[in-house]
Order: C-alpha cells, then sequence, then structure tokens
C-alpha cells in the first residue's frame, strides 16, 4: 500500500490567505497543524512514511519543504505546472510502479477534514481490500447531509455486500456539481453520494485503464518512463506535459471504466470548499461571530473575521467574511464566499497580479 497525497491546487476560494506559491493545503484552519500535516498524520497511521508520496506544482517546491514531516526528499513530486489530477496520478503511478509493479495506490487530496480518524483508517483499508479482489478503481463516497451543490455526486447502483464491515456498491454514474433542484433529487432518491476525491487501485489497473480511455496520456508517461532518472528527465517531464490533455481522473477514467466501486464513508468529512464552511464549522461567539486575530466588532452577527496583522473593524454588518492577511483584504457576503475565484481571476488581468 502507497499513500499518494495530491498537493497541487490553487486553492483560489481562500484568497487572501491562499496563494500561487501557498496554496490551501498549507493553511492553518482549525488546527496548530496545516491541513497538508493533518492529512499526512492521518496516513502515516496506516502506511511507513517511506510509502508516502506528495504530488505539488514546481513553483510550491518551497513551501512543500515546510510541512513535509518524515515523508522523504526523494517522494516529493513536482509537476512543471497543474494539468489536472489524471496526469498527477500517472506521474505518481510511474514512480510507484518502479518500485512495486503490483502496488495498491491510495490517492487522496491534501485539504480536507476529518472528524473521526479512527473511522477514516477502517474504510481506507476496506477500499485497499476491495481494490485488491476486484482488480477496479474504488473511491470514497460520502453520504450526503444535505443538498450541496458543491461537491460532484456519485449514483450507487448496486449493493455488493460488506468489505470489512464496510458498505460496498458497485456504481452506475457520477455526477458533476449540480443545481439546487437537482441536489435536492439526488439527496431524495437515496442512491447519491458525494464524491470525496479520494481514489484506491493497483498501479498495474491505473495505467491499463489509462491505456484504454486516455491514449494520448499513456503515450506521454510512456516517454516519461524511459526518461526517468536520466539528465534530460526534466526537459521531457516539461515538454510532455505542455502537450498532454489537462483532465481529471472522474472525467477521464471513473466515468468510462466499468471496473468502478464505492466504499461507503462516515467519518466527518468536509472539503472546506469556501470562507463559509469555515465559519459553519467554527465555534461561534453570543452574536454568531468568528474572529481569529485582533479585530474590533460593532453591532455585527454571524460573520467570520479573519486577521494576520493590526487590527479589522467591522462596524454594523452581518453574515459577512472579512480575511485580511498580507497586504491584501477580502470583504464579501457569506453567501458569495463560494465566489471569490472571481477575484483572484480579475488579479491575474490587472496590476494587482503579485497579490494572487
Amino acid at each position: 500500500m502507497y499513500c499518494v497525497i495530491m498537493a497541487g491546487g490553487s486553492g483560489t476560494r481562500f484568497w487572501p490567505r491562499s496563494r500561487e506559491e501557498r496554496s490551501k493545503q498549507f493553511l492553518t484552519i482549525f488546527e496548530k497543524v496545516s491541513l497538508m500535516e493533518s492529512t499526512l498524520k492521518r496516513y502515516s497511521a496506516m502506511v511507513p512514511w517511506k510509502d508516502m508520496y506528495i504530488v505539488t506544482k514546481k513553483n510550491q517546491k518551497e513551501e512543500l519543504e515546510k510541512h513535509r514531516l518524515d515523508v522523504p526528499t526523494e517522494n516529493l513530486i513536482y509537476e512543471p505546472f497543474g494539468k489536472n489530477t489524471a496526469p498527477c496520478i500517472g506521474l505518481s503511478a510511474l514512480i510507484v510502479q518502479k518500485r512495486d509493479p503490483d502496488g495498491v495506490m491510495v490517492v487522496s487530496p491534501s485539504d480536507h477534514l476529518i472528524q473521526a480518524k479512527k473511522h477514516f483508517k477502517k474504510t481506507i483499508l476496506a477500499g485497499v481490500r476491495l481494490a485488491e479482489e476486484k482488480d477496479g478503481m474504488v473511491t470514497i463516497g460520502i453520504k450526503p447531509e444535505r443538498p450541496s451543490t458543491g461537491y460532484g455526486y456519485i449514483q450507487v447502483h448496486q449493493d455488493i455486500g460488506p468489505v470489512d464491515g464496510m458498505k460496498a456498491f458497485s456504481i452506475k454514474t457520477f455526477a458533476e456539481k449540480p443545481n439546487l433542484a437537482t441536489a435536492k433529487r439526488f439527496l431524495k432518491s437515496g442512491d447519491f453520494y458525494w464524491n470525496s476525491g479520494i481514489f484506491i487501485f493497483r498501479v498495474s489497473c491505473f495505467l491499463k485503464e489509462v491505456k484504454t480511455h486516455l491514449p494520448d496520456l499513456f503515450d506521454g508517461l510512456q516517454e516519461i518512463r524511459k526518461h526517468m532518472g536520466k539528465p534530460n528527465y526534466e526537459d521531457v517531464l516539461q515538454n510532455v506535459y505542455q502537450q498532454i490533455p489537462s483532465i481529471s481522473i472522474d472525467y477521464g477514467i471513473m466515468e468510462k471504466t466499468r471496473h468502478v466501486y464505492l466504499i461507503r464513508g462516515d467519518f466527518g468529512w468536509n472539503d472546506l470548499g469556501s470562507w463559509d464552511q469555515v465559519y459553519k464549522l467554527s465555534q461561534k461567539d453570543g452574536d454568531g461571530n468568528v474572529v481569529v486575530g485582533d479585530a474590533v466588532m460593532v453591532d455585527v452577527k454571524n460573520s467570520y473575521v479573519y486577521n494576520s496583522k493590526g487590527v479589522v473593524a467591522v462596524l454594523g454588518l452581518d453574515d459577512v467574511v472579512v480575511v485580511h492577511e498580507g497586504g491584501a483584504t477580502l470583504v464579501c457576503r457569506r453567501d458569495r464566499a463560494e465566489e471569490v475565484k472571481l477575484i483572484v481571476e480579475r488579479l491575474k488581468r490587472k496590476k494587482f497580479a503579485k497579490y494572487r
């Protein structure tokens, strides 16, 4: 068993704390350690450090070095730039395959909140067993608590019986983030789960699926493989990444393969998709406010305020998010917190690029 932690996301919805060279996974939000460090500690209860890998973009190398804990330096994988999850996992698979052609990979995001850690471990290990027994692609599905429009969904097909006490299903279809009416329909049907973004499979199974469904990516990976360990590896990697398609593992493989299964996860999962979600999960004061850092609050209710330096004053506002860090300040309504990425897009086009 090998754990591959994907840490190349941009985390634009967590601006201004999240920036190009220090994304969401490197932030401390609920604990004294970063989301990345918390993720690594969870998986270190399942595998030795030498069997853990982290994948990120080259421009985050300096930040990753601060948060890798005991993951060996040689297990840090750097992409020239992001091309979504399928190439990221493909590059990792080449490296794991070189060590263990029949190894099982657990591929996980680096920035999720997991509350029930013991149950999480039990669920992941059940997924590993299922991936070995079926020689298929396994994902972890979360039973939805509300009709969320911020998550992708997975519709299960048939109950295939418990695996190590965990509920397991074959999968009927994947659905992208729905509108509210569709999300309500999904919730009512009872056979849809949130897509956690955690995938488990034998490395040989994954590469076989890539060859079948993403032949351009497969050809690119074979070119990279030929040059691994050689002086021109970085140049070849850069060249291949410029040519391969940017595509997610969901679109590219999981939606197409017939060999895909789901393990139900009930371990207090949240992907922390916005400042509003952070607010909802935080402890509030008597006015329903969450305040981190120095702030003066006058006639303010149900709001989230974060300040890293100096003082922030808020007067006469309800249901807002105020985040100040690194010379930049965000002010928005809580119910529009998922749209913060639009601000980051604007920063690219104006004179404020240094604040991205």
